[in-house]
This record gives structure tokens, C-alpha cells and sequence, in this order.
């Protein structure tokens, strides 16, 4: 196929990797622990899927793996790239094919797959660890991870009450195909992992493993300020940030949301502070005192954890995902339940005793989902997955 308007230069430094990435270096089975494992891992660059790449790879590094990062959706922003070149253990391959779960995206899904093959020829990853579903059954070389960080069926079970329209059927015909060529989908909880099975009613391998982040907490400089923070693309439903909007008029503290979209018509008294880097939102939430997502969908939630990590007292929809996390360091409110927001928001503003004392539950609770628990189990699944395998590690 022609690769015109992708790029194959590496677009972040390979110090280090030596000649690791050599293509026609051959190596031993993987089945010795103490090898390095190469990993052919795929992103996209338009939502969370990113941050969780970056950081895995990055917690993967003292186990030996290195990751070729085969980026889709649109092409990275200057902020993704530098994290890209800071990543020690990573090659950057970008691109900018429509995701399987975009409009029109069936030709640019069969050309990123023909994409994938060569790379995967040019590399020769001992596995592929599939961000998606879709091109899970194309004829690799090595076993196939699926991470299953959401799906389209799903999301309208849960904001819209109901089946999608048939012009989806195609694409649920193809993530069923790709569970099912699958050696092994992982979920970020265990609610996400039990839809999979209900909706597609794919009865294959599974496992949850926790996403995570770096624990490094409120950094000092930063001190809280009086005003709610919510963190999501405004026009996804899913975040329900119209709910926010509904109740700021009757708080006495401002509410700020980070995240592309437009203003809403709904009116409100919302400051949108549109699109922010991973280090201005991080800034935003070491400053925030709560932090509001009254999500109706919300397989896992990173930006959750950060605000929990930050010490922000949270105020979360009351879905099986996030009561799975948060149980008890959060305070929930029914995605439906205006009134029920307002006050908790209200409550959390008068009440500062209460607010501390949800924020140290939040903080508490996010040391669970670090990013060396997340690394670690990672790690013995490609271990796992490559017991008897043919293929070279690295």
C-alpha cells in the first residue's frame, strides 16, 4: 500500500534503545524473564487512551519493554510529542486514520490495518497490544492483547437507555469479531469487562487490570482555591457535564470546565476553559477544592483519579464503574439527579470540615491505582501471553 501522509520517522528520541530496534535483530524465546520484550502498542491521540499509553509505557520500562506506539485519530499535538520524546522506552509512529469508532471510518480502518502489518513486519514485536478492538483479527505474528477502555455499544446502553441504530451494527459485528481473536482482553473494571460479555456475549479470556498514574500527589507552590473543576470533551454525553451546568447558578463558588467542545445553550454560569495540556490540567487540579463528573459512562475515569491524587473532594455519577472505584471515598449523585447535585456541591462549599475529609478519602483511595501496580501486572501478562511463543522477544 502507499504510506503517503504517514509518518515512519521516529517522532521521539530512541536514546538509550541502542540497537534494540534493530529490525533484523533475532533474539531467543521470550520465556526467559530476564529478556527484554519488544511491544507493538497502538494509541489514539483524541482522548484518554493516550495518557494511559504514555504512562504504562513509561511504568513498563524497568521490565524491559519497548514499545513501538502506532498513534491514530489525528496527529499528536506538540504537548504529545514531547511526552513522547521523554519516554525513554518508546518509538512514535503516528498517523492520522479515522478511529473504528468514528463516522465513516471503514477505509481508513482497512488502510491502518495494512498500516499495522508493515510495521509489525518491520519490527517484529514479540506481541501487539491492541487499544481497540477492530484489528484484532488481522494475521499477526505474535499473541494479541485487547484493552477494552470502552465501546460504542456500551456508551449508548448507558446515556441513551438503549440499543444504537443500525448503522452500528457493522462496527459491533467487528469489535465481536475482535474479542473473539483475542488471546486475552483485559478491562479497566470489572464493570466494563461484564458488559463486554453481556452485549457481545463474548465468553473468552478476561481479565481487569486497573489503569494508574503516577503517585506523586499535590505539589508544593499549589494551594486550594475556592471553585469546582469538571474535565471532559463538552459535547460527550457520556461526562454529563450539562448536569454541572444546570446546578451553577445556585452555587456560590464558580465551576471551571477543561475540555474541547462549544458553549452549550443551556446557559449556566460555567467558564470553559477549552482545550488544556496534560500539565495545565494538572495545575487546575492541584488548585481545585472539588472536582464535579456526574457521569452517566465512565469505564474507568483518569481524570477522576488525578483529581483524587490532587486532593480534590469528588462528586461522581452513581454508575456500577465508579462505585466499583470510589465506593466510599466520593460522594455519588444519580446522573439524572439535578437537585441531588446541587446539593451535594452546595453542601461540600458550606461544609469545610466535610470537604477535607472527602478529599483525604479520595487521595486515600487513589494510592491503589498507582502505576507500578498497573506496570507490574502488565508485565507478567506479556510474560504470560508469550510462554511457548516462536516468536523472538526483542
Amino acid at each position: 500500500m502507499s504510506l503517503s501522509g504517514i509518518d515512519l520517522h521516529p517522532s521521539s528520541s530512541i536514546a538509550g534503545l541502542g540497537t534494540s530496534f534493530d529490525s533484523s535483530l533475532q533474539g531467543p524465546s521470550c520465556r526467559d524473564e530476564k529478556l527484554p520484550i519488544r511491544v507493538l502498542m497502538t494509541t489514539d491521540t483524541v482522548g484518554g487512551v493516550w495518557n494511559y499509553s504514555i504512562n504504562l509505557i513509561r511504568g513498563l520500562a524497568p521490565y524491559g519493554v519497548q514499545v513501538i506506539l502506532a498513534a491514530m485519530g489525528r496527529r499528536p499535538s506538540a504537548d504529545q510529542r514531547h511526552q513522547a520524546v521523554t519516554t525513554s522506552n518508546l518509538y512514535l509512529l503516528d498517523s492520522d486514520f479515522k478511529l473504528e469508532w468514528m463516522d465513516d471510518a471503514w477505509t481508513d480502518v482497512k488502510l491502518a490495518g495494512d498500516w499495522l502489518l508493515e510495521v509489525e513486519a518491520k519490527w517484529r514485536p514479540a506481541l501487539v497490544h491492541l487499544n481497540g478492538y477492530i484489528h484484532a483479527p488481522l494475521p499477526w505474528h505474535g499473541p494479541r492483547l485487547v484493552v477494552a477502555h470502552s465501546c460504542v455499544l456500551s456508551w449508548w446502553h448507558a446515556v441513551r437507555g438503549a440499543s444504537p441504530p443500525e448503522q452500528w451494527l457493522t462496527y459491533a459485528a467487528h469489535v465481536a469479531r475482535g474479542l473473539a481473536a483475542a488471546e486475552l482482553v483485559v478491562a479497566p473494571s470489572a464493570a466494563m469487562l461484564a458488559e463486554l460479555r453481556r452485549l457481545y456475549r463474548w465468553s473468552g479470556e478476561g481479565m481487569v487490570i486497573w489503569n494508574g498514574l503516577p503517585a506523586n500527589g499535590r505539589s508544593p507552590g499549589f494551594s486550594k482555591e475556592d471553585f469546582i473543576l469538571t474535565v471532559g470533551r463538552l459535547w460527550d454525553e457520556a461526562k454529563n457535564l450539562r448536569a454541572v451546568e444546570a446546578v451553577s447558578t445556585r452555587l456560590a463558588w464558580p465551576i471551571y470546565a477543561a475540555g474541547e467542545g462549544q458553549a452549550s445553550p443551556h446557559g449556566g454560569s460555567v467558564t470553559r476553559l477549552g482545550y488544556l495540556s496534560g500539565g495545565e490540567i494538572s495545575e487546575w487540579m492541584q488548585r481545585a477544592a472539588v472536582y464535579a463528573l456526574p457521569a452517566r459512562y465512565e469505564p474507568f475515569g483518569l481524570s477522576i483519579l488525578e483529581a483524587a491524587r490532587s486532593e480534590c473532594a469528588l462528586v461522581l455519577g452513581d454508575i456500577p464503574s465508579l462505585r466499583e472505584l470510589w465506593d466510599g471515598a466520593a460522594w455519588f449523585v444519580p446522573p439524572d439527579g439535578i437537585p441531588e447535585l446541587g446539593d451535594a456541591l452546595a453542601t461540600l462549599i458550606a461544609e469545610p470540615n466535610m470537604r477535607a475529609e472527602f478529599a483525604a478519602r479520595a487521595s486515600e483511595r487513589a494510592r491503589r491505582y498507582g502505576i507500578e501496580r498497573m506496570a507490574k501486572q502488565y508485565a507478567a501478562v506479556y510474560r504470560k501471553l508469550l510462554q511457548g511463543s516462536r516468536v523472538p522477544c526483542i
